[in-house]
């Protein structure tokens, strides 16, 4: 139920981006129904984690055991849309990279499937960064808690390219001013408090211009770094 949550914060999220609305004062209004609350109502670049899509892929599986198809397409409807928001976060950044990230450097802040954690199980960052690697993208990565050996280990695992091609593709930063240097675009992956604290005019200052900002978490003040210069796309708005 909170997996299928996010799934259709994240649908409304396409149509607001549309439609030129906004995802947060929608997820703000719906949240203010007492029968519905406001908690797991946040869009983002997708929901990870090691429970959330194993266990409702266990409930399709168990669904098409009994021939329940229909209740079983109902629940993959909620992987189909995580994968889908992943996905558009990635075409997103290419369109906006002027079709094609062929030798760009992209940044991502954040590896971990949510703040505080070094787990990485399933995170959107990892397949938001395989699809660009599969564009040619050159990719930094900082992470508060999460290592380089982490970061090379979960695109290996994935099995789309050569170990090589991916220690080549995807550098790892324990500075974030440093993985910002020189960099075309940054992609927020995960929601660290910390990211909201930084000197965004010394990121701003040193960054490849048109310098972008991808917020797939909407954690960023959005009109504050616009004001430095950065072009922002935020999740649904």
């Amino acid at each position: 139920m909170l997996a299928q949550r996010i799934s259709s914060m994240n649908s409304i999220s396409e149509l607001c981006e549309k439609t030129e609305a906004d995802v947060t004062e929608v997820a703000r209004a719906i949240g203010a129904d007492s029968r519905i609350g406001p908690k797991f109502l946040r869009a983002s670049v997708g929901f990870g984690g090691s429970c959330f899509q194993k266990d409702i892929l266990n409930l399709v599986y168990i669904s098409r055991s009994f021939g329940l198809q229909e209740v079983a397409d109902y629940w993959e409807q909620v992987i189909i849309m995580n994968d889908h928001q992943k996905r558009r976060f990635a075409e997103n950044i290419v369109r906006k990279l002027y079709n094609t990230v062929s030798g760009k450097k992209i940044t991502f802040l954040g590896w971990a499937f949510k703040k505080d954690t070094n787990d990485t199980r399933e995170s959107a960052a990892i397949y938001v960064a395989d699809m660009l690697l599969n564009e040619q993208a050159n990719i930094k990565v900082f992470d508060p808690k999460v290592e380089q050996k982490q970061v090379h280990a979960d695109l290996d695992y994935l099995n789309t390219r050569s170990q090589e091609e991916n220690h080549q593709g995807v550098t790892v930063f324990e500075d974030p001013y440093e993985a910002c240097k020189d960099t075309h675009a940054i992609a927020v992956l995960t929601e660290w408090d910390e990211f909201k604290d930084y000197d965004w005019q010394r990121i701003y200052d040193n960054m490849l211009k048109p310098a972008k900002i991808f917020d797939g978490r909407n954690l960023l003040d959005v009109k504050k770094l616009r004001a430095i210069g950065f072009t922002v796309q935020a999740i649904g708005s």
